[in-house]
């Protein structure tokens, strides 16, 4: 099977949406995985709704599909990096992130997005860890539940340093969620050091919402680009035709919208590389 390819525009911070929409398009992607922010799109900006359909037409006439990201840094408050979360002790700061989620939901429902990707957040200190996984559980069983009212795949992404870290505290959290999958980012497992990426793809593969991946160094939170790591990637990208991965692979370069112009086209042409071998059989 062919495998799909998106770019992440977090990636893409110092272009124009749709510049970079368009840069995808020509390098050959296959959609776009779409950070919600004040740059590219802001989902409290006004006419969000009105402006969601519009760029549903043009990921439609481009022929891109998408996939919502959730991960902006200092969209709900510009003095705290990634706050408020699930995990807040403020009830009106995890209501906060609720609003944002089911807003994220509501716009992946307008552009059919295969999924939206989200994350846990990380307790703030004093805050008991206990009580941090029981304000977890509330939210998500509000995002899941409007996940499932608006048709939207809702997926939870561990992430390095966070409540919920690793795919096992996925496991954990999900259970009981039937509606909640896995936002699988395959260069977190070199950083936590759980399991090598590949298998992981084979061990989830019945719950994998969406999947992003990059390089990375054993050990280090930095995306890198590829060939700058220790990611074995043909060997991913082999269990994820082997398990029918059937959506699209996310690629997320956040550290490279310097580059981005080259970037898209040169991350893209190295994993159809990654391939060649296996389309001269």
């Amino acid at each position: 099977m062919n495998l799909r390819f998106a770019y992440n525009t977090n990636g893409t911070a110092s272009h124009r949406l749709h510049d970079a929409l368009d840069l995808m398009a020509e390098a050959g992607y296959a959609g776009v995985a779409l950070t919600l922010d004040h740059n590219h799109f802001d989902p409290f900006g006004p006419d969000w709704e009105q402006r969601a359909h519009a760029l549903g037409e043009r990921l439609s006439g481009l022929k891109l599909g998408s996939v919502i990201e959730t991960g902006a840094r200092f969209l709900l408050d510009p003095r705290a990096k990634h706050e408020p979360t699930l995990l807040s002790a403020e009830p009106e700061g995890r209501a906060r992130r609720v609003a944002f989620l089911r807003r994220a939901i509501d716009i992946g429902a307008i552009l059919g997005s295969e999924a939206v990707s989200f994350w846990a957040g990380v307790p703030k200190p004093g805050v008991d860890r206990a009580e941090a996984r029981g304000w977890l559980r509330e939210g998500l069983e509000q995002v899941v539940a409007h996940a499932g009212e608006r048709g939207v795949v809702a997926a939870l992404e561990p992430e390095p340093g966070m409540l919920v870290e690793t795919v096992d505290d996925y496991l954990a959290v999900a259970e009981g969620l039937p509606g909640l999958t896995l936002a699988l980012d395959l260069g977190h497992l070199l950083v936590t050091g759980e399991r090598q990426p590949a298998e992981a793809v084979r061990a989830f593969a019945g719950r994998i919402g969406t999947v992003s991946l990059e390089d990375m160094k054993r050990g280090e939170h930095i995306h890198l680009a590829f060939g700058e790591g220790d990611m074995d990637t043909p060997a991913v990208l082999d269990a994820l035709e082997a398990t029918h991965f059937a959506k699209l692979v996310c690629v997320e370069l956040s550290r490279d919208s310097h580059r981005a112009d080259r970037m898209i086209p040169d991350a893209l042409a190295y994993l159809k590389t990654c391939r060649a071998p296996r389309a001269a059989h």
